[in-house]
C-alpha cells in the first residue's frame, strides 16, 4: 500500500461498495495521504498513509468515535476491536497486515454486528 495509489484504488472500492457515499482527499503530497470514505455523515471510513514514515490509520468511525481500526506505525500493526476500540490488540491477528479491501470487508463486519446502516 503506497499514498499515491490509495485515492485509485479506493475509487475502485467506491464503486464495488456501493453504500460508501463519498470520498474526499483531505490532505494529500507525494508521500502522504488523507481521506474519507463516507457512509452518512456521521459514519465514515478514514485512510491515513505517510509513506516516508510507514505509517498507516485505517478506522471507522461513527459520531466521532472509534468503532474499529487498523493501525501501522513503523512497520508495525495492531488492531482497534468493536469490542474495545480504545485499547491496542497485539494478538498474532492484531499485528496482522491488511490491505484496504480486506480493512472494508472487515468494516462490513462490524457495521452488520453493530447493525448500522
Amino acid at each position: 500500500m503506497n499514498a499515491a495509489d490509495l485515492p485509485a484504488t479506493l475509487g475502485e472500492e467506491l464503486k464495488r461498495r456501493r453504500y460508501f457515499m463519498r470520498m474526499d482527499i483531505l490532505d494529500q503530497t507525494a508521500s502522504l495521504v488523507k481521506l474519507r470514505l463516507y457512509i452518512t455523515p456521521d459514519l465514515f471510513v478514514q485512510i491515513y498513509r505517510n509513506d516516508r514514515y510507514q505509517t498507516t490509520n485505517l478506522v471507522l468511525i461513527h459520531n466521532n468515535q472509534r468503532l474499529y481500526a487498523r493501525d501501522e506505525l513503523d512497520g508495525h500493526w495492531h488492531r482497534h476491536t468493536h469490542l474495545a476500540p480504545e485499547e491496542h490488540d497485539t494478538s498474532e491477528e492484531g499485528q496482522r497486515a491488511v490491505e484496504v479491501s480486506e480493512f472494508l470487508d472487515e468494516v462490513e463486519k462490524v457495521l452488520a454486528m453493530l447493525d448500522l446502516p
